[in-house]
């Protein structure tokens, strides 16, 4: 009878097991329903907040066609919301590419000054328009070529700070600190953004990495977004073997810290131009100062330091007087804004017209380009910079002054041959109209097959460069790549070849050059990046 007894509480007691964890189960299975349910409801609001500006702001500019102002700011409205929406439909699929296991990362050299200057560059603005304080600093950067995946990176990044700037009321104060942890064979790149936001509660901070969650505040309105940027932001993290930590306190502002571990690669700094040449460099700005000093005398190159324009005149004039010229002015960040450093750079062109100018500045290249090159500029070292990028970066502006200057705006590519190999007519209307802007003959095939044989009939050396989509009917751009690359014919493995395509994913990116070609533009088209690019061939 015992026994019988103890059988039954047996079975009692693991039937009661198996109905809890059906119960948790089902109670995580609800809470899984409820959150993609709520997504949903939040993607369709922040879905059609941009598509409602798009149209309404499509209809408004067809309406006053005729009102060039009017036209413009609706044009400028709809770019804003389709790059809005653009970054909703990117985090959404590159969730869907997680959850898959398809999304992979890629290990390639790449310059981390570079991967800084291009996330401030995106991340810069949003803080202005908000008028945060942001204040940026690279300290202990012994290593810029490393080994990792700059795409992701960047992404990492500029989620963190751009986080950062939304959820900080107006005029905040965000600070972004890199550094470097370097061992034996690797080093850990650390990143950090503070901010004086509204913070997050203990509670929140527990399910931060769980999609579709956002933060919600009476505090701050107009806050977008598919809640998925810490989810990817953590899993990214993961991949590469890292590691993300958060700290926050509700109306106390936020801290994310995120170290990585890479590889990195030894590179050689280029002096040759240098030898026996004197720097004059214009900069108020202490620690940028200490910068200039640091990496200049390392290499034993004679520099003065002046901290306004009225200085760097005089300092002119008086090496003039004692035939002890500067072969090289720096303008560094402290020279002003696009209008600023024009002038100066136009005052010491008048002064000394063989003083070659170097601008340095953290502001976007290809919106003061045009005014700079004009105003004497004929070289631009990106902020931040460091140790091989500032000494490669001067060597290269003293080895090439007097022979073409920067190109402004796009470059003259009059007499080349560009093949572009594009389906989709709208989308070649537009990559046409664009490249026109060159003065190169533009040549069209509307799939790959069409783009090998117009390749194949062509003379030898004809094309210039070929720009390759890659999803199209009857044979897509890698199998075009293939065939233009195994044909028998002197200009067949060296043509450039980029793909041009909406398939802009790291692993996209890894498989373009796989298949043989050299470059990629990502679409929507970025036309600043897309001219940068086509210069090489100028």
């Amino acid at each position: 009878m015992n026994d019988e007894i103890r059988v039954l509480q047996a079975e009692n007691e693991a039937l009661r097991r198996e109905n809890n964890e059906l119960r948790e189960k089902l109670a995580e299975a609800q809470s899984e329903n409820l959150a993609k349910e709520s997504f949903l409801s939040s993607m369709s609001h922040d879905i059609r907040t941009p598509m409602n500006a798009i149209i309404g702001m499509t209809v408004l500019a067809k309406k006053h066609i005729d009102e060039k102002s009017r036209v413009s700011d609706a044009l400028g409205k709809i770019e804003i919301a389709g790059s809005h929406l653009l970054s909703l439909i990117n985090d959404v699929l590159d969730m869907s590419r997680i959850n898959s296991g398809r999304m992979k990362v890629t290990s390639e050299l790449f310059s981390l000054g570079d991967l800084l200057h291009d996330t401030l560059t995106i991340v810069r603005p949003q803080a202005d328009a908000r008028g945060h304080s942001f204040v940026f600093e690279a300290v202990g950067i012994d290593y810029e070529s490393l080994y990792g995946d700059p795409l992701r990176l960047r992404q990492i990044y500029v989620n963190i700070i751009s986080n950062a700037v939304k959820y900080t009321p107006e005029h905040g104060e965000i600070r972004v600190r890199v550094w470097e942890e370097t061992a034996a064979d690797c080093c850990t790149l650390c990143f950090s953004c503070a901010d004086n936001g509204i913070g997050m509660t203990k509670e929140f901070l527990s399910r931060i990495y769980e999609p579709f969650e956002r933060v919600r505040s009476s505090t701050l309105s107009g806050v977008e977004g598919t809640g998925l940027g810490m989810s990817i932001v953590k899993k990214l993290i993961e991949a590469m073997d890292g590691a993300i930590a958060i700290e926050s306190e509700p109306g106390r502002g936020t801290s994310v810290s995120i170290r990585i571990p890479l590889r990195y690669e030894s590179v050689s700094v280029n002096t040759a131009a240098l030898a026996g040449k004197r720097f004059l460099i214009v900069e108020a700005d202490t620690v940028m100062q200490e910068l200039y000093r640091r990496y200049l005398d390392e290499f034993a190159l004679p520099y003065r330091i002046v901290t306004s324009p009225s200085e760097a005149v005089s300092a002119i004039a008086e090496a003039e007087f004692r035939s002890e010229r500067y072969a090289c002015a720096i303008l560094g960040r402290s020279c002003g804004d696009g209008t600023d450093v024009c002038s100066l750079a136009s005052y010491l062109h008048q002064a000394d017209g063989e003083l070659v100018l170097v601008l340095i500045s953290d502001r976007n290249w290809a919106e003061i380009e045009y005014r700079a090159t004009r105003s004497g500029v004929e070289s631009f070292i990106p902020i931040p910079f460091f140790r091989k990028s500032l000494i490669n970066g001067l060597d290269e502006a003293l080895r090439t002054s007097g022979g073409e200057k920067l190109s402004p705006g796009a470059p003259d590519l009059t007499g080349r041959h560009i093949l572009l190999a594009e389906d989709n007519l709208i989308n070649r209307e537009i990559a046409c109209e664009i490249l026109s802007a060159t003065n190169a003959e533009i040549h069209t095939a509307a799939d790959g097959r069409e783009a090998v044989e117009r390749f194949e009939q062509s003379t030898e050396g004809y094309y210039d460069l070929i720009l390759m989509d890659i999803q199209m009917p009857v044979m897509d751009g890698y199998a075009a790549v293939g065939h233009i690359r195994a044909m028998e014919r002197g200009d067949a493995r060296i043509v450039p070849i980029w793909a041009m395509t909406a398939n802009a994913f790291a692993e996209d990116i890894a498989k373009a050059r796989q298949s043989g070609m050299n470059g990629h533009i990502a679409k929507p088209i970025d036309v600043n990046l897309l001219m940068q690019q086509l210069r090489q061939l100028s």
